[in-house]
C-alpha cells in the first residue's frame, strides 16, 4: 500500500539490483525520506549486499529476493535488461496483491515482453526508464542527484492501473526527474538515436584506436584530445549491460546505425570533393543541437 499518511509514496520499497541506478534511488530515498518508509536492497551477491549496508543505503540488504518482495509495496527491477524476464519469473509470484512492479530498463519492448509471462492481474506493472547515468557501476557509483532534471520515460501498458502509474510518477518526480510518457516501441526508437547509437559508436571508435599499429596507438593514448576523451568516458560503461541493450533493441539500433552510415558516407563525399557548404551546414546543425540541449537543461 502507498504510505500517503506518512508522506511517502510506498511503505516498503524493494530495489532489486543496487547498481548505479538502484543505489541512486536508494540514496535519494534515504536523503529525502519521501519515497518509502522502509528500503530493502536485493542482490545475488552477498558482497554487494554487505556493501549496501556499509554505505547505509537500505534498512535491509539480502540475497533472498523472494522473501524480500513478499513484504514489498513496490518492487523496482534494476537488473540488466537481459535478466529482466528471469528475475521477474522468480520474484513476481511472491509479490503480495496490490504491490506495484516497475523497472528501469533501457529498452522497453524487449523488457515488457520478457516480463509479460510473469505478470499477475493483482500486481500492476509500470515500465519506466530514467535517462541518467555515468560510466561507473555498483552500489558505490550511485548519486543522490543523479536524476535531477533528467528525463524519466514512462511506457504504461494497457493493463497499467491509473493509481500505480501515478505512484511511479510521484516516485520519479521526487527523485528530481522530468517525466514523459510514450509507447514502448516509440521509446526504443528514440533511445536508439540519443543513447544506444552514441554508445555503439564510442565502443567502436575506441576499438579502432586499439587496433592501430602500436606506434600510432601509443600516440593516440598519449595525445588524446577532448573529443576522443569524451568517447572513452562513454566506452568505459558496463559491457554486460550494453551488450544486453544492443541485442535487446537490435531492430531500432540497426535502423539508426544504417541512417548514420549513410550520413557518414555523405560527409565523406563532401570532404573528398571539397563541398565546404555541406560540411559547414552539418557543423552548424550540430551546434544548434548542442545549444538546444543546454537550453533544455540536458547538457
Amino acid at each position: 500500500m502507498a504510505g500517503t499518511d506518512s508522506g511517502v509514496v510506498f511503505d516498503t520499497l524493494v530495489v532489486v539490483g543496487p547498481g548505479l541506478i538502484g543505489s541512486s534511488v536508494l540514496r535519494r530515498a534515504k536523503e529525502y525520506g519521501t519515497l518509502a518508509r522502509r528500503l530493502v536492497a536485493v542482490d545475488n551477491s552477498a558482497a554487494v549486499c554487505a556493501r549496501v549496508m556499509e554505505l547505509g543505503l537500505a534498512d535491509e540488504a539480502t540475497t533472498d529476493g523472494v522473501a524480500a518482495v513478499a513484504q514489498a509495496d513496490c518492487v523496482m527491477l534494476c537488473v540488466p535488461v537481459g535478466a529482466m524476464g528471469a528475475v521477474a519469473a522468480q520474484l513476481v509470484p511472491a509479490m503480495k496483491p496490490g504491490a506495484v512492479l516497475t523497472d528501469v530498463g533501457s529498452t522497453k519492448v524487449s523488457v515488457t515482453e520478457a516480463i509479460a509471462p510473469s505478470l499477475r492481474a493483482d500486481v500492476p506493472y509500470v515500465p519506466a526508464h530514467p535517462m541518467a547515468g555515468t560510466e561507473f557501476s555498483g552500489p558505490d557509483a550511485g548519486l543522490v542527484d543523479l536524476f535531477e532534471n533528467r528525463w524519466c520515460l514512462l511506457t504504461p501498458l494497457e493493463a497499467t492501473t491509473p493509481q500505480a502509474l501515478q505512484q511511479i510518477r510521484t516516485l520519479w518526480t521526487r527523485c528530481g526527474a522530468r517525466l514523459r510518457e510514450m509507447s514502448p516501441a516509440h521509446h526504443d526508437r528514440v533511445c536508439a538515436i540519443v543513447s544506444h547509437l552514441p554508445h555503439l559508436l564510442a565502443f567502436t571508435i575506441c576499438g579502432t584506436a586499439d587496433d592501430l599499429a602500436e606506434e600510432t596507438r601509443s600516440e593516440v593514448l598519449d595525445l588524446a584530445a577532448s573529443g576522443f576523451r569524451d568517447f572513452t568516458r562513454i566506452a568505459a560503461s558496463d559491457p554486460v549491460m550494453w551488450r544486453d541493450i544492443f541485442l535487446a533493441n537490435r531492430e531500432a539500433l540497426l535502423e539508426m546505425l544504417g541512417r548514420f552510415m549513410e550520413d557518414a558516407q555523405a560527409m565523406a563525399r563532401a570532404i573528398r570533393w571539397g563541398d565546404a557548404e555541406y560540411i559547414v551546414d552539418k557543423i552548424e546543425r550540430g551546434r544548434e543541437i548542442r545549444k538546444s540541449l543546454i537550453e533544455n537543461r540536458q547538457a
